[in-house]
């Protein structure tokens, strides 16, 4: 009989430090305390109120929900708490040429029919003249109700299209990292009040052991995670691991942010609308709706751009305008030594669908399933960065995608934009669709089929084919079977409730109280 096996538990890592706060420094910190919750580690996270955080990730994306869920989080508890609403996509404004409008929405298009891809036969019904190519959001749920400033919460045994709805948030970015420091400190987190004035360094490995904040005080740690912002306190100011600079191909470095009142009931999606040399932003919250101007300053100043904002308004301004100043890209290594970075000290990639916070899911959960003993090994460190390269590249080059597929030729940075060389990861997905539509989803990549599809019809870009299996299915049939899928996606959004109406009733919003009762409103069948 074999010896039972003997589990060495004296490298486990003890001690985590998070330093910085905000979004992802709280994000860390709930989800690293849910995990370690067992009393053997300790978690303490670092910050200064006299630090101020950015504040960035106001927009989410579905994923966004399993974290929540992962954190045991009720979500008309999270939305009431956060001021939040419901996201069912982004709706793009000017994109293509002047006065083009298209949704990105959550979710699929239609549905596959004999295993034939649903935007092939979409892409035939174009051929034939049938159809509009920026008709393909008639076959989304989630778009069909965004179009009505609709929405009801899906149930998986719901027996109407509403099961295809696919969401997710609109939240003040601030209150949800209160939220967050809530459930951690609950959770055990310790938080220490200062700033951090000195980094020492284990002198033979080079690791970091503990920081030092003004006064004196020392914080030891075994594994530190820097979310310390763009500066990068650790992995670059102190372990100089270098940042990859990719502003080449897209040359956005400001955004100026604004909020102001609501003039009426918040939409449940997420506008862009593209500018002389660059974007305004409009997220619709509960209690103010938050603005944007992300610029490209060697192509417009920033008095033209604040302007520009400003004079773009659809409310009240609350606040005086703050500039952000950024270069796009992401740092070498994430991980360094004994150093993890998320957030801002990890990388920066504009905010256009609303990956900021995803970034820092991805690299908790990436985390949390490389999570290492002592000593770090090197190879579940690589794999680490590895993987946080991936996400970042496959993030990058939708993103670039939105610029490359333009006809705009308004303004030197739109002919440039378009006209621009583009990753080669990037080019061959392009060459793939312009000859017969087709997408291949790649490694882990974040946006699927629907998403690529959404962008390059909203953005004209029409293949010079379809795929020939299209042409295998009876041509009435599909077409009877499409206007069947067209009018209950209609139907269905049309008996919605409205978002604020829905959100009320629900208990989750933040003027009301909870009213347990209909806790579970919005599932419908």
């Amino acid at each position: 009989m074999a010896e039972p096996r003997v589990i060495v538990t004296s490298n486990r890592i003890k001690k985590v430090v998070v330093v910085g706060g905000g979004t992802s420094g709280w994000m860390a910190a709930a989800a690293l305390t849910r995990f370690f919750a067992d009393g053997k580690r300790t978690i303490t996270l670092v910050e200064s109120n006299e630090i101020g955080t950015v504040g960035v990730g106001e927009a989410t994306i579905p994923p966004i929900r399993n974290f929540n869920g992962m954190l045991d989080i009720p979500e008309n508890e999270f939305l009431r708490e956060t001021r939040g609403t419901f996201k069912l996509g982004i709706e793009f404004v000017d994109w293509g040429r002047l006065g083009d409008r298209y949704i990105h929405p959550f979710g699929d298009f239609g549905h596959d029919f004999h295993g034939i891809a649903f935007h092939q036969l979409f892409l035939r019904e174009v051929f034939t003249g049938s159809t509009a190519p920026e008709s393909i959001a008639q076959y989304s749920m989630s778009a069909a109700a965004a179009g009505l400033g609709r929405f009801g919460r899906p149930s998986s045994q719901a027996r109407s299209p509403i099961r295809e709805i696919t969401y997710a948030f609109h939240f003040d970015a601030t209150l949800y990292a209160a939220y967050l420091r809530r459930l951690a400190e609950r959770q055990k987190v310790v938080r220490r009040e200062g700033r951090i004035v000195k980094v020492h360094r284990d002198g033979e490995t080079g690791d970091v052991a503990s920081v030092e904040l003004e006064g004196g005080a020392v914080i030891e740690g075994d594994l530190f995670i820097d979310c310390s912002g763009f500066r990068g306190l650790l992995i670059e100011q102190e372990l100089a691991t270098g940042y990859e600079d990719w502003s080449h191909w897209l040359p956005m470095d400001r955004a100026i942010a604004v909020p102001t009142e609501n003039i009426a009931p918040p939409d449940p999606f997420t506008r862009a609308t593209a500018r002389t040399a660059g974007w305004q932003w409009r997220i619709p919250l509960q209690h103010r709706t938050g603005n944007g101007h992300v610029f490209a300053s060697r192509y417009m100043d920033e008095d033209e751009a604040r302007t520009i904002l400003l004079d773009n308004l659809e409310g009240q301004p609350l606040a005086d305008p703050r500039t952000l100043r950024f270069t796009t890209g992401m740092r070498k290594k994430a991980w360094a030594h004994n150093v993890i970075s998320l957030g801002l000290s990890s990388g920066f990639i504009e905010p256009l669908e609303s990956t900021s916070i995803h970034l820092v899911q991805n690299g908790i959960a990436r985390l949390c399933a490389l999570f290492p003993d002592k000593p770090i090994s090197p190879i579940e460190r690589d794999e680490y960065n590895r993987g946080m390269r991936e996400v970042y590249e496959d993030v990058r080059d939708f993103i670039i995608l939105h610029y490359k597929a333009t006809q705009r030729d308004d303004s030197e940075f739109w002919r440039d934009v378009r006209t621009m060389e583009v990753p080669e990861s990037l080019a061959r997905k392009m060459e793939l669709w312009r000859l017969h539509g087709r997408v291949f989803r790649e490694n882990a990549e974040l946006f699927g089929l629907p998403s690529w599809v959404a962008v390059m019809l909203g953005q004209n870009m029409i293949p010079e084919a379809y795929e020939a299996i299209a042409d295998t299915l009876d041509e009435a049939k599909v077409r009877a079977a499409m206007e069947q899928l067209r009018e209950g996606y209609r139907a269905t959004a049309e008996r919605l409730p409205t978002q604020e109406d829905f959100l009320r009733r629900a208990g989750a919003w933040y003027q009301d109280e909870p009213m347990a009762p209909s806790a579970n409103y919005g599932s419908f069948s």
